[in-house]
């Protein structure tokens, strides 16, 4: 068997600010250390719920985030930036059987999530396929069930838990923080989450067959809410998207190809200094 993990940042052990995501913050080198922590605890119990071979990709930030010296030795990782297809799921074929999705976050919006959004904070309010409003965890999953792949856990705040369970039913999960603002959380300890994750991630790997992957139906309308009116009219510039209100664009996509194009017209245009 062989699995798929990527790993997001904001959902690790511990952290509840930006400070503690990204390089030159005071705390970022501490969070990259339990980061490694939470990624490993989860390799663990892959492999030892039966799991043969486990592939990393990182999915955060700049996307070299995790200590490879410290990465358990028996798998391989994906890093960095640039020539990405499947951004935060580089990576994925049709050989993987299951995906794991670590330290992920809940969608922008969300009641009492840590650091919840979704993609560019920056960027996105709101991210639609269909009638159902989607975070990374529905991202990511529309990249998996694109090659049948279920996502069989996540790891997080209980926030992110609840809304993976709600998307992509009775999946596992390792909750390692409750929420009670965007920057505030009941943390538990780094020895408490690691053994939370690893028994949840041996679970989640003899679980593989009873998980369905989450395939939503094609062609279907994607939208997306913007932060500012600027940003969704220069993306409405784009080949086949149109704007349906001040703020928010739309297209019709016919695949998965083509509504992951749509989030990198929505991300490069908007990110245009003009808007």
């Amino acid at each position: 068997m062989k699995v798929l993990l990527s790993s997001d940042m904001e959902g690790v052990t511990g952290a509840v600010d930006w400070d503690d995501m990204f390089q030159g913050k005071p705390q970022y080198e501490r969070f990259r250390r339990l980061l490694t922590q939470d990624v490993n605890a989860a390799i663990e119990g892959a492999l030892a719920g039966g799991a043969d071979e486990v592939v990393v990709t990182e999915a955060h930030g700049g996307m070299k985030n995790i200590l490879l010296e410290e990465l358990h030795p028996d798998v391989s990782m994906i890093t960095g930036t640039r020539g990405r297809t499947w951004l935060m799921m580089e990576g994925i074929d049709e050989s993987f059987d299951a995906v794991f999705l670590v330290a992920y976050h809940a969608m922008e919006g969300t009641t009492a999530a840590i650091m919840n959004h979704t993609e560019d904070p920056h960027l996105i309010r709101e991210v639609w396929l269909g009638d159902v409003k989607v975070g990374e965890v529905g991202l990511s999953g529309l990249v998996a069930g694109h090659f049948n792949i279920p996502i069989v856990l996540v790891t997080g705040d209980d926030k992110v838990a609840a809304e993976a369970k709600a998307l992509l039913g009775n999946i596992e999960s390792a909750v390692v923080k409750y929420g009670i603002s965007r920057y505030t959380a009941r943390c538990l300890t780094p020895k408490k989450t690691s053994e939370l994750i690893k028994a949840a991630a041996g679970r989640a790997v003899k679980r593989v067959g009873a998980i369905k992957p989450f395939k939503p139906e094609f062609p279907m309308e994607v939208r997306v809410k913007l932060n500012t009116s600027l940003q969704a009219t220069q993306v409405s510039k784009a080949s086949g998207v149109r704007m349906v209100d001040p703020t928010t664009v739309a297209a019709t996509c016919n695949d998965v190809l083509e509504a992951n194009q749509l989030l990198q017209e929505v991300e490069s245009r908007a990110s245009d200094p003009a808007a």
